[in-house]
């Protein structure tokens, strides 16, 4: 009987664990968590902030799903050491595991840019459900919140300290909100809205320190100017966690390297999810983490399984505005684009064309033809014979297949 051990309940930690399963019937599955819930919708966790949501219902996968699967959960558990010769893991309670196959799938943890004043009291990060606590109780009675960071879960938390009545100021680096996901045009018509909503914005800004006083925080700009809030929460992107992977002398670059079928630079070791680097990409976003799993999970227990990538693409809401992004946005202008916008309407869409192929897209306030575009772009549908209306306000997505 093969024994697999996962370090990380995350999706990708999920996602191997019930392909496992799937494809090994008798295998000793056994997972471990450094938190005290299971596994849990992460990009909900503004919802949750903003007392929309419970716990329990942004909960994907309660008890009872690794019971009936009979998988090994140990909540509130640290793997200390790895032992990849003797094949042993030893967890912060001192216990030790012996496996056959390993994954780590510890995933990433909040980027703090170096700055004085980050570790001050009041100034926050929203990475899990216990980090959302902490902002809830501090901005009990807060009125202002200063947001560094304009990226997806900065604005969506800042909109859920909005929610509970804060002012929201958010402080981003890049000349556009939303650098991964939006163009400069598509950002400005977004920034108005939130505007509407009682968004305060400094962009193209640098913070140089926060400073604690007796009447809350100063976020000191490099360009002089100063922002005061009661709280601070630092949104500046994700870093994989790579502590375990360092010790254990992995390959890795950007992140922990891994081949088609996520197996490491050691024999008997995985990795998948935003630990992981694959064909030279990191991605760090949900979708990548769950077929990285799958497909992790599905080759530990012996099958034939094969990673060729994930197209990065969104589709979400960004304080309730509708949002998809995918493929290549072209950012700089330097593909053929095609693109209508409705300023009464406040949205923007922008399809994008390399060789007289579908490589990129955005859509923002009306996400019709979302699943028509992301089919085009992985498919590498010619679209040359379409060029005259891709530009028209009512053109047929369903034309794209």
């Amino acid at each position: 009987m093969t024994t697999y051990l996962i370090i990380g309940n995350g999706v990708a930690g999920n996602a191997a664990a019930e392909n496992i399963r799937k494809h090994d019937a008798e295998g000793k599955i056994i997972v471990f968590s450094r938190e005290s819930r299971p596994f849990y919708y992460v990009p909900a966790l503004p919802e949750y902030l903003a007392g929309e949501k419970a716990a329990d219902q942004i909960t994907l996968h309660p008890q009872s799903w690794y019971d009936q699967r009979r998988i090994d959960l140990h909540l509130d558990t640290r793997v200390t050491q790895i032992d990849a010769a003797q094949k042993f893991v030893e967890t912060d309670q001192g216990q030790r595991f012996p496996f056959d196959q390993l994954l780590l799938a510890t995933g990433g943890k909040s980027f703090i840019p170096p700055m004085q004043g980050a570790d001050s009291p009041g100034v926050f990060s929203l990475k899990t459900l216990a980090d959302a606590d902490r902002i809830k109780a501090a901005a009990a009675g807060a009125k202002t919140v200063v947001l560094i960071g304009g990226g997806l879960l900065g604005l969506e938390a800042g909109n859920g300290l909005r929610k509970l009545g804060l002012k929201v100021i958010v402080v981003e680096f890049f000349p556009r909100l939303l650098p991964r996901q939006m163009d400069a045009a598509g950002a400005a018509i977004l920034a108005r809205q939130l505007e509407d909503m009682g968004f305060t914005f400094y962009l193209g800004a640098k913070t140089q320190a926060i400073a604690p006083g007796p009447d809350g925080l100063t976020v000191n700009l490099e360009s002089g100017e100063k922002r005061k809030g009661d709280l601070v929460l630092i949104s500046a992107g994700v870093r994989p966690d790579l502590s375990l992977a360092q010790a254990l002398g992995l390959e890795i670059d950007k992140a922990v390297k891994v081949d088609d079928t996520m197996k490491t630079s050691r024999d008997g070791i995985y990795a998948a999810g935003d630990l992981v680097e694959h064909r030279g990409r990191f991605y760090g976003i949900w979708p990548a983490a769950m077929e990285q799993g799958a497909v992790a999970g599905a080759a530990m227990a012996g099958q034939i399984a094969q990673y060729d990538g994930t197209l990065p693409s969104n589709v979400l809401k960004v304080a309730g505005i509708d949002l998809m992004a995918a493929g290549d946005i072209d950012a700089d202008g330097k593909l053929e684009a095609f693109v209508h916008q409705n300023e009464a309407q406040k949205t923007y869409r922008k399809l994008v064309l390399q060789d007289n192929l579908l490589v990129g897209a955005i859509l923002l306030g009306d996400i019709r033809g979302s699943a028509e575009i992301q089919a085009a772009i992985k498919k590498k549908i010619d679209v040359s014979r379409l060029k005259g209306e891709l530009a028209q306000a009512d053109f047929d997505f369903k034309r794209l297949r």
